[in-house]
């Protein structure tokens, strides 16, 4: 049997305020093609197909027709909730996807509730699929426990708990069938991406690869955004987003992966690139050094640091070199503060215009006269009674 296993996709993630809709677009038609020149079996995703609990109707309109195209090439697609997304809200459309041979699980059920599934391949093999959507602490351990217990005992009794549900879920796995895992989760020995949400991510939701059984054929994971395997006595692997999310992401290269299985023998996995989304870079140097950069940045989307004094027109100047930089930043070194004295009471009594002033020194900023007339002109027409005399 040949499976997609992809996942955090989150749709609706901006960056510095830029949509990225046209982006994910353009990666999930790109998921589907690979899914359709492949011939896959089924396709496996892992979870955070929305980057928050609420998406928007455009995030939303992504999301289920990525799915929609996905089943249209006739794999079977099976979807878990991760943390991003609403438990509820993927319930809700549950059934219309359905009709579209997309199943989709947003909460931990029984085996015999749909916690197990079994998809039947073109070749007529058969795969027993455990859904192990995501777990907070608060799911998975009485509050009493949380109230009472150390935050290393939680860890503890997480790690056991979620080992028992895995083991509930994977009991009928034998050497007959195609035996998956699909979970979305933090296993110890696994590395960040960079762009995930931390709480979420730390030692309070981890768990070792010890807990999926080695008679699993394979085991997908969603949650971390780099495509890597982990050590475990089966096959373990995160797909990894399939488009960098933000600047910390910026070393990771977008993937998914192909899974060729069969009984009685470990998955095959190949890593298949995904290159349809904006690759994103970190340029930093003085403002002529910069310059000397702009021919090579193509259609990335930029963090710039500037080696520069603050001044007024910087980012401006920046932006005009480099139309896609999405933030523009002083490098922290040089905006330092030299130690001031505490505020007083006799600072209350200076004008606003002294404590213009005394700001853009303390900031060592250039400038400071043009820029205290503008503050002057635009306190004037802040303070000023309109023309009715109010």
């Amino acid at each position: 049997m040949r499976i997609l296993h992809t996942g955090d996709w989150h749709v609706g993630r901006t960056l510095r305020g830029r949509s990225r809709a046209a982006e994910h677009r353009a990666v999930l038609d790109e998921i589907a093609g690979i899914a359709r020149d492949r011939a896959v079996d089924a396709v496996l995703v892992a979870g955070d197909v929305f980057d928050n609990s609420a998406p928007t109707a455009e995030s939303e309109a992504i999301v289920y027709e990525a799915l929609l195209a996905l089943a249209e090439t006739d794999a079977h697609v099976v979807l878990i909730a991760g943390n991003h997304d609403h438990p509820g809200r993927l319930g809700a459309v549950r059934p219309l996807l359905e009709l579209g041979r997309v199943t989709v699980q947003s909460t931990l059920v029984r085996p015999q509730d749909g916690g197990l599934i079994h998809v039947r391949g073109r070749s007529g093999e058969t795969a027993r699929i455990a859904l192990l959507p995501f777990l907070s602490q608060r799911g998975i351990i009485s509050a009493d426990v949380l109230m009472d217990e150390d935050a290393d005992r939680r860890v503890l009794k997480y790690a056991d708990r979620y080992e028992k549900l895995v083991r509930a879920l994977c009991a009928s796995f034998d050497e007959d069938a195609i035996n998956l895992v699909l979970a979305h989760a933090t296993v110890f020995g696994a590395r960040l991406g960079g762009g995930e949400r931390e709480a979420h991510t730390i030692f309070d939701y981890a768990v070792p690869a010890a807990v999926f059984p080695v008679t699993a054929h394979y085991v997908a994971l969603g949650h971390l955004h780099r495509t890597q395997r982990v050590e475990a006595a089966c096959p373990v692997w995160y797909s990894g987003a399939p488009m960098q999310l933000d600047f910390g992401e910026a070393g990771n290269e977008g993937a998914v992966l192909l899974v060729d299985a069969e009984p009685g023998t470990p998955a095959r996995v190949e890593r298949i690139p995904v290159t349809s989304g904006r690759p994103l870079r970190t340029l930093r140097g003085t403002l002529d050094a910069l310059a000397a950069m702009t021919d090579d940045v193509g259609e990335a989307m930029l963090r710039v640091i500037v080696d520069e004094a603050p001044r007024s027109g910087l980012a401006d100047e920046v932006r005009a070199s480099f139309p896609n930089a999405v933030e523009v930043t002083v490098a922290p070194h040089l905006e330092d503060e030299p130690e001031q004295e505490e505020w007083s009471l006799d600072a209350m009594r200076h004008s606003p215009i002294d404590l213009f002033e005394e700001y853009l020194a303390a900031k060592r900023i250039k400038d400071r006269d043009a820029l205290t007339r503008l503050f002057r002109s635009l306190l004037e027409e802040a303070v000023a009674p309109d023309a009715s005399g109010d």
